[in-house]
């Protein structure tokens, strides 16, 4: 493995394979407003925007979560809500990572 290749691992840690983890029953949940949702958002997935999210923790218990939104940050957010609730999860980044 080359030295960028390493030094990306150790930061961003083993890639995903969202398609695999939807594949296998795994949710993907966008955090975006319900107008971005609707200007476009991968097949099958949830809307529950972040400022909502607390709220519906009881819907995602038991499930493996993949959260996007549009670049990443507010997935971040809503990941560490869900890891928090003990909820296992992925951040995706952009919606448009898991089509």
């Amino acid at each position: 493995m080359g030295f960028f290749q390493n030094i990306k691992k150790q930061i961003f840690g083993t890639p995903v394979d969202y398609i695999a983890l939807i594949a296998k029953g795994a949710v993907v949940v966008d955090v975006r407003s319900p107008q971005e949702f609707q200007s476009g958002h991968a097949k099958g997935s949830k809307n529950i925007p972040l400022q909502n999210l607390n709220g519906k923790i009881k819907q995602l218990k038991g499930k493996e979560v993949i959260v996007v939104c549009k670049s990443g940050m507010r997935a971040g957010q809503a990941k560490n809500t869900l890891l928090k609730n003990e909820i296992t999860c992925h951040n995706a980044g952009a919606w448009q990572n898991v089509i």
